[in-house]
């Protein structure tokens, strides 16, 4: 198969990927619920588990990071000589305006962080101990999510790798540019943080 071909292919799967949204099916299927219409009417995992209770939310969670793993992991299962940071970032694409959803996606952090599980596993848990210290402190997952990312990016510098330094600057822009409105609130003083009520039950004020 022409080259060409194989990446353009490539990117369509891993942007079909991408557009599964795991948070409007699963609400939809088992809770005869749009979740879109709920909290922040957004699909990701974080209005999954405010909707949705903490089991669906997890689900949601593995499923949005691991849409970015498989997407990231094509290229090198099929043997295509693409660099696949690059195909994974077209499943980012994907969560965050997606084809079966009238792209209306995602904030896109969870499949953010499956590309890097795929591709740099160390980089990954930087940022995940990034998100959960600072989850943990200020309880504000936007806050979390906008720290780890950047972290992310720093460190990707030290890897001097070109390709991961790129991505992670574009992951970057796309979260910080998705979490705007969670800014504004933040600095007003109206964003909902995480409680953690009980072991069982995690929900936000």
């Amino acid at each position: 198969m022409n080259y060409a071909i194989q990446v353009i292919a490539l990117i369509l799967v891993a942007y079909l990927i991408g557009s599964f949204t795991a948070g409007l099916w699963i609400g939809k299927w088992f809770f005869k619920k749009d979740i879109r219409d709920y909290g922040s009417r957004n699909l990701g995992a974080t209005n999954s588990f405010r909707i949705l209770g903490v089991k669906a939310g997890i689900i949601v969670m593995i499923i949005d990071v691991l849409k970015g793993t498989l997407a990231t992991l094509i290229p090198v299962w099929l043997d295509v000589p693409v660099n696949p940071l690059l195909i994974g970032l077209f499943a980012v694409i994907g969560h965050i305006y997606p084809a079966y959803a009238k792209l209306r996606g995602g904030k896109a952090v969870a499949t953010s962080a499956g590309i890097l599980l795929g591709y740099s596993p160390t980089v990954f848990l930087i940022v995940l101990i990034a998100f959960a210290i600072v989850l943990l402190l200020t309880r504000y997952v936007s806050l979390s999510s906008m720290v780890a990312v950047t972290v992310g990016f720093i460190a990707s510098i030290f890897f001097k790798d070109i390709t991961l330094i790129v991505v992670m600057a574009i992951l970057t822009a796309f979260i910080l540019y998705r979490h705007r409105a969670n800014i504004t609130r933040i600095k007003n003083g109206t964003e909902s943080k995480m409680v953690f009520k009980s072991k069982k039950k995690i929900t936000c004020d």
